[in-house]
């Protein structure tokens, strides 16, 4: 198929899905569906490659154009929902002067593969070089156009399901909406579609029956998985599952360890390196990268980010958008935000929270603590329940902890502050000046004791109990 023109249909609604997003853009593995046959067209070698868009129109456009090579694919609209036929007819503009070959693709199929398309082109050449379609016979046929065949065997027409007798709603083998159809045959034999069926619709599969006329409508068969198109969540569920178990054996294969295979899920854009070990319920999301070495544990969730060699992320951490360095170690349940940069040797522990923050090698903050809009040097200790004040109500400020900084615990930093290379800050401070270097401060109220007064106090507390008590 190389050098031939696609076409993917991606006009459609997709009612079954419940969603005000078009079925295109539902997500399986990370990927858009619509990227999928776009890929498949793309490793063919096509020539040129036609969207049919409709529904959400501007969006399906932009998710197009976001992809790998997204700038060079066309776009043909179907203004009104009239059927394949139609949608097929939109795209015909966008192929004007083309000779050849056309690969019609469903916009909701990804699971379609190369090989399937190679027998496809095949049947094709067979066939004489008009029409060819793949056939598939699912468990249940209800709602997808039979094939008809004569006596013989040959392939005479496909009938929707609605158009169906009874006799043809028996029948197994049904069309799965993927073809071949030279350039030409397909503009001639678009034209003589009629809507005169149930639905009112031009049916791009009356164009088999034109094909059989003259001998030759090819056909061949696939997997019923592989050329199931998704048609609501149900499908969707079962694609990402299919998916899923593919990548989880290919990341064992490539030397990946996972301990409970079947809960983790890998996009399909992430990469991951050897002796990578991979807990129980792990997500890795998005364009994220983990090197050789790192350990991910039970529940961590990693997206859009990138994980240096030999880093651990512990249990049920949470990472979007950030980088850390060889040798850091994070959570459990740490949360690193969007513009997170950790160094290497960094210790990011239990209920942190980081944003926007670049931390230095070897510095720590291991407990319970907020770290916003902050740069942070080396060797630097934060204690527990330190606070950078980020942000005024209007805008957002910077902390800056130089190199060899100790943060004692209860700290406030109210930003921008700067705190200068080997200070200390004492426990329970609230700072809101600038700190020189190698200097201690101290901002906290004077501790006052009054001797045997507790015994008072309580006395009067719990007569103001008593009192609400008999109200």
């Amino acid at each position: 198929m190389k050098n031939a023109a696609v076409v993917v249909l991606a006009a459609g609604q997709g009612k079954r899905m419940k969603s005000a997003a078009p079925k295109v853009l539902h997500r399986v593995a990370g990927r858009p569906l619509v990227s999928f046959p776009i890929a498949l067209a793309r490793s063919l070698g096509a020539r040129r490659i036609v969207v049919v868009v409709g529904h959400g129109r501007e969006a399906v456009e932009a998710a197009v154009r976001a992809l790998p090579g997204g700038g060079d694919v066309r776009f043909a609209v179907q203004a009104s929902p009239r059927g394949t036929g139609h949608a097929v007819m939109a795209a015909l503009p966008q192929l004007a002067g083309y000779t050849g070959p056309v690969l019609i693709l469903s916009g909701d199929v990804p699971l379609l593969g190369r090989a399937s398309v190679a027998a496809l082109h095949k049947a094709y050449a067979r066939s004489g070089g008009k029409l060819a379609f793949i056939s598939f016979e699912p468990a249940e046929p209800s709602g997808y156009g039979r094939v008809i065949r004569d006596e013989g065997g040959a392939v005479v027409a496909i009938r929707e399901d609605r158009d169906c007798t009874r006799a043809e709603k028996r029948l197994g083998e049904v069309n799965s909406g993927i073809y071949v159809v030279d350039a030409e045959f397909l503009r001639r034999g678009v034209k003589k579609l009629k809507a005169d069926n149930e639905q009112h619709e031009l049916y791009l599969t009356d164009l088999v029956s034109l094909a059989a006329k003259h001998g030759t409508a090819g056909v061949v068969s696939a997997p019923p998985d592989e050329v199931c198109g998704v048609n609501d969540r149900v499908d969707l569920a079962r694609v990402e599952a299919i998916i899923q178990a593919g990548r989880t054996i290919e990341l064992l294969r490539g030397g990946v360890t996972i301990r409970r295979p079947g809960t983790v899920q890998v996009d399909l854009d992430v990469r991951v390196g050897r002796d990578v070990e991979l807990g129980a319920h792990v997500e890795l999301r998005g364009a994220t990268e983990i090197a050789d070495g790192c350990r991910v544990e039970t529940g961590a969730i990693v997206v859009d980010s990138k994980i240096a060699a030999g880093a651990v992320i512990k249990a049920y951490s949470v990472l979007e958008g950030a980088v850390v360095g060889a040798g850091a170690v994070v959570g459990p349940f740490a949360r690193l935000r969007p513009g997170t940069s950790l160094a290497e040797n960094v210790h990011i522990g239990n209920f942190v929270e980081v944003k926007n923050t670049r931390v230095g090698p070897g510095s720590k903050a291991n407990h319970l603590a907020y770290l916003g809009d902050g740069d942070i040097g080396a060797g630097v200790n934060v204690g527990a329940g330190t606070i950078f004040c980020n942000y005024d109500g209007y805008q957002k400020h910077r902390t800056v902890l130089e190199d060899d900084v100790f943060i004692g615990s209860d700290s406030q930093l109210v930003a921008p502050v700067r705190v200068g290379k080997g200070a200390y800050v004492a426990s329970g401070s609230t700072i809101t000046k600038d700190v020189p270097p190698d200097a201690i401060a101290i901002a906290r109220g004077r501790q006052e004791n009054k001797e045997r007064l507790a015994p008072v106090l309580r006395r009067a507390l719990l007569a103001k109990k008593k009192r609400g008590e008999q109200k």
